[in-house]
């Protein structure tokens, strides 16, 4: 199978390293209905790109991510690594799950208040059977994630470290097994605003000096803006917009991803738009857009010259393209559709 190539927000074309295509992931809700938490999503990961997956609280953003790192496995569609279809075998799987790690939003809640940092960020060699010097490992992940000299961190545990300290030992337990991709769960949502900035610029330079993926789940759209090449946002198990970050968020084309934008804190020339209507339900999803019961454009009278296609027409699932596209009869269908 041919390695798609994907255009970063610089405009540089590059090897994807983990896809997924046309990927669905079901469950059983309430009174035994389907939850479509991931509906036909298309969405790569370039060698050496940051992606910002971003939307609301129970968007399908963390079941998409568990799903690219085989926790979960998809209903429909498949799962590329470097190219080639994920296989489900429990070796096949060890060997993705050394090669993608995941960083959780809650360092306290991830790491064993009983385990030492050494103990903590050793774990996961142990786990893989690693045959090299174990202390040079954990002590190269550590200052990698910036925790120097790393002997002084070993004997240390997690009530004793700074919220940001015990982030970036997450992080070097991440790092301890050289992996090609990190996903990386609200990596920030947890620290004070002082030290968000640093893990930022940290997971930058971690982009820069091991050339990894990274592929930031976060509601905060301030977040993708400081971090991310490209932007997909998600809604109710769909991506309804994508595109480099910089036209994303400067022009953005889909009334959700205006929504999202208009509460960054940083941008105090955009008055708040507010949702309102029931949040997304992946056992009821509305006919046509799945956006429009909660779309201020309705709200406003913008979208009435469509405003029948929002109610009762599908769009098309959007594809994982190169350039800028939302899924929006209001600003047209996708391009290529």
């Amino acid at each position: 199978m041919v390695v798609l190539p994907v255009r970063t927000g610089g405009g540089h074309m590059t090897e994807s390293v983990l896809e997924a295509r046309n990927l669905e992931v079901t469950f059983r809700g309430r009174g035994n209905q389907t939850a479509r938490a991931v509906d036909g999503v298309d969405l790569s990961l370039g060698r050496g790109e940051i992606v910002a997956l971003v939307g609301e609280s129970g968007c399908g953003k963390t079941t998409l991510s568990r799903a690219l790192l085989g926790l979960e496995r998809p209903s429909g569609g498949e799962i590329l690594v470097d190219g080639q279809p994920l296989e489900y075998s429990a070796g096949a799987l060890k060997k993705h799950r050394r090669s993608a790690q995941l960083v959780l939003q809650d360092p306290t809640g991830a790491l064993n208040p009983r385990r030492s940092v050494y103990e903590a960020v050793a774990e996961g060699l142990r786990v893989h059977r690693f045959d090299g010097d174990e202390r040079a490992a954990v002590a190269d992940a550590l200052s990698r994630a910036g925790l120097r000299p790393p002997e002084r961190f070993f004997l240390r545990y997690p009530h004793e470290l700074s919220g940001g300290q015990r982030q970036r030992v997450v992080i070097a337990g991440a790092l301890v097994l050289q992996p090609q991709v990190i996903i990386a769960d609200e990596p920030v949502s947890s620290l004070d605003a002082s030290v968000r900035g640093e893990i930022l610029a940290l997971l930058l330079s971690l982009r820069e000096s091991l050339g990894l993926s990274l592929l930031v789940v976060t509601h905060d759209l301030g977040v993708a803006w400081n971090i991310a090449d490209r932007i997909a946002v998600m809604y109710l198990g769909r991506i309804v917009e994508q595109g480099p970050t910089e036209e994303v968020l400067s022009a953005p084309k889909h009334p959700y991803t205006r929504a999202l934008l208009s509460v960054v804190p940083e941008i105090d020339h955009v008055d708040p738009i507010v949702l309102t209507g029931e949040p997304p339900d992946p056992t009821a999803i509305p006919s046509g857009c799945r956006f429009h019961p909660r779309c201020p454009a309705l709200r406003d009278g913008e979208a009435q010259a469509v405003a029948e296609d929002c109610r009762s027409k599908d769009l098309p699932v959007l594809s994982d393209a190169d350039g800028h596209e939302a899924a929006c009869w209001l600003t047209g269908t996708p391009a290529g559709h």
